[in-house]
């Protein structure tokens, strides 16, 4: 069964600010030939006003508050869409100050591949050790490390060589499966989407190529079928009644017997349908409309499994939370929690650590924790929640906490 949406691909640019994450990104656009004549034009016009030094600055193609063309600085996420005729691309280009950590997350959280940008003259920092950090923690399958400004270094073959070694270093604390090393230059295109002349001595694929390349299909989780409820479908004249959502995990086929929770009800799936009509099986990544066998009593926030291989359903959880907010998290506070389709309320029972992002050390002496801050904690919800941990599935293993007095979200969570 062809899984949907295999050509796309979900990539964030992270890493220390100023190391040029929204150039590689227009150098991309540019060199792939994906902008408009309208839009390259502006950001000629904006970049001679800026006094350059006569080359167009790319960056201005991303950055587009204006607060961050004034600052020369990444604040927002900044989406952006091309496509080869090889693969669809959806690109977030996520700030690289730790104040805007908590936005970092935000645009990471769905991909599929992170590149991890580090300026060749100053080596890997703390920053990008942080986002490196999140985007494992995130659970993104993919790494490129993008040693940028080569240009500033005379492309030197051993300052890559270091910076290798030394993310390697770091990585081998990271769970991540698989780390591609690629150095570019972003403002003049070297290795972006053409190979580079000026350094024969890197024998790999440029960026796009390897973008194109990298293979995401196999990452979706095609055991433990998940089925997160979304909305009830009713038609009384037909009596139809359907639960429609997005399978999160494994495979669903008609005739096949499932579990329903929080309920814990078993039935059979008598029918699949989908906008085109209805099918045999769907898989992880398809919406469709699951009509049951049975008429039992299913809301939105209910989630369908297979009976043998059910997720915990429990009141209680430990998790690794982000702390986003500027009020800090703390034993005792109360928050609502949004967990795949499932609303509730949710107590701090205790915060078990906070977690040193550059040495990846826990700190179990922690009480709190505050802006931008990573660290475990322990929860415990008003009713029973059907999840699992985030390693096995990224959808019903994680969560947000929603202030409910500003109703700002204030922290995402990752399941363990």
């Amino acid at each position: 069964m062809a899984l949907a949406q295999a050509d796309l691909l979900r990539l964030a640019t992270a890493g220390s600010v100023d190391d040029g994450k929204s150039t590689l990104i227009g150098r991309l656009l540019f060199d792939a030939k994906q902008v408009l004549t309208d839009q390259l034009e502006h950001v000629q016009e904006a970049s001679r006003r800026r006094g350059g030094s006569g080359v167009v600055d790319l960056s201005l193609l991303v950055d587009g508050l204006r607060a961050e063309r004034e600052q020369g600085i990444t604040i927002d996420v900044a989406y952006r869409y091309f496509a080869t005729a090889r693969r669809t691309f959806i690109i977030a280009d996520t700030p690289g100050h730790v104040q805007y950590t908590r936005n970092m997350v935000t645009g990471a959280s769905t991909a599929d591949l992170a590149v991890i940008l580090v300026d060749a003259r100053k080596g890997l920092l703390e920053q990008s050790k942080r986002h490196a950090y999140i985007s494992a923690l995130l659970g993104i399958p993919h790494l490129v490390v993008a040693v940028n400004k080569m240009d500033l270094v005379d492309y030197d073959e051993e300052t890559f060589d270091t910076i290798v070694r030394d993310f390697a270093d770091f990585a081998r604390r990271l769970a991540v499966k698989d780390i591609a090393y690629l150095p570019i230059s972003a403002k003049h295109g070297d290795n972006v989407v053409d190979a580079s002349e000026n350094m024969p001595w890197y024998g790999g694929t440029p960026l796009l190529a390897h973008l194109e390349a990298v293979t995401v299909a196999d990452d979706r989780n095609l055991e433990r079928a998940r089925f997160p409820v979304q909305w009830v479908i009713r038609d009384h004249d037909s009596d139809y009644r359907g639960y429609a959502g997005q399978i999160a995990a494994g495979v669903l086929r008609a005739g096949d017997e499932v579990l329903v929770l929080p309920s814990q009800k078993i039935t059979r799936i008598a029918r699949i349908d989908t906008f085109d009509g209805p099918l045999e099986e769907a898989g992880a990544g398809m919406s469709v409309t699951l009509l049951l066998a049975d008429a039992i009593d299913i809301s939105r926030g209910d989630l369908i499994c297979h009976p043998g291989d059910a997720p915990q359903l429990a009141r209680e959880l430990e998790a690794t939370v982000c702390w986003m907010a500027d009020a800090p998290l703390h034993a005792g506070a109360r928050y609502a929690i949004k967990h795949a389709t499932h609303a509730a309320r949710v107590i701090v029972d205790e915060v078990v650590d906070h977690v040193d992002v550059h040495t990846l050390t826990p700190d179990p002496s922690a009480a709190e924790l505050g802006l931008n801050d990573i660290g475990r904690v322990r929860l415990r919800a008003s009713k029973p929640m059907a999840f699992d941990a985030y390693a096995d599935n990224r959808s019903t293993g994680s969560f947000i906490l929603i202030d409910e007095s500003t109703n700002d979200t204030v922290g995402a969570g990752m399941i363990h």
